[in-house]
């Protein structure tokens, strides 16, 4: 991949997990350019363009995981595969800290191998999922580390964390996240889901600055921060 235009996007993703570190995980979403992901009812396909979806594609074909959360299984019954470009399939995961979403949705019932991570009792199956308890955590639903640390077990290390807006930035809060790749379409929407789900700041100052580069993806333009477990400023207790 040394020659290939957007070799050095992809290097990252690839390089072995911290050694302080359980996986390699990579955050993503897509947004217009007032920082919107999706309209107020929750309608989000297609923000980015077709660049946009091979890029997401290509991202689980190099990850062993691709992670969503709930909500964007309800909102979209995504197939969460690599159909679009060469590579294997990753292990699907779906965060469902309180086990609100049913078995029919496609990724529990077709496709390669998928997860339900949850904090709740019952079956050990969801569909064909299998089901992953780990304790609860106030502020990101579920405890993210241990999720890691059990999919690092298997040796699962390159996790890919699709989205939604709220999944995403969960894990940003608890410092998890090693890159984070966000698209920018040419879109205003004037309102509707913000990006990202954060602490309020008091000042600029108080806002998370890492690394960035630009890269260009059809239509769209793709930033990629160096963040490194970068997480923002936590709100006093």
């Amino acid at each position: 991949m040394p020659d290939h235009p957007l070799s050095r996007l992809f290097a990252p993703v690839l390089d072995a997990p911290n050694r302080l570190r359980a996986c390699m995980v990579v955050g993503r979403l897509a947004q217009s350019l007032d920082g919107r992901i999706a309209t107020a009812n929750g309608a989000s396909q297609w923000i980015g363009g077709a660049e946009d979806i091979l890029h997401t594609h290509r991202l689980r074909a190099l990850c062993h995981v691709v992670l969503v959360g709930a909500g964007t299984i309800a909102a979209d019954d995504p197939q969460l595969t690599t159909r679009l470009v060469p590579g294997p399939h990753p292990l699907r995961v779906v965060l469902d800290p309180a086990r609100r979403l049913g078995a029919a949705y496609r990724v529990f019932q077709e496709g390669p191998p998928s997860m339900l991570v949850t904090t709740t009792a019952g079956p050990d199956t969801h569909g064909q999922a299998e089901v992953l308890r780990v304790p609860p955590d106030v502020r990101t639903g579920c405890d993210l580390a241990a999720l890691l640390a059990v999919l690092a077990g298997r040796g699962l290390t390159r996790v890919f964390v699709e989205g939604g807006g709220v999944t995403v930035s969960r894990f940003l809060m608890a410092g998890l996240l090693d890159r984070l790749h966000v698209t920018i379409a040419p879109l205003i929407l004037g309102s509707g889901r913000a990006s990202f789900v954060l602490p309020e700041v008091q000042c600029i100052a108080d806002g998370l600055r890492c690394p960035w580069a630009v890269y260009p993806l059809g239509c769209d333009i793709l930033v990629d921060m160096q963040l490194d477990g970068a997480r923002p400023r936590q709100p006093a207790a």
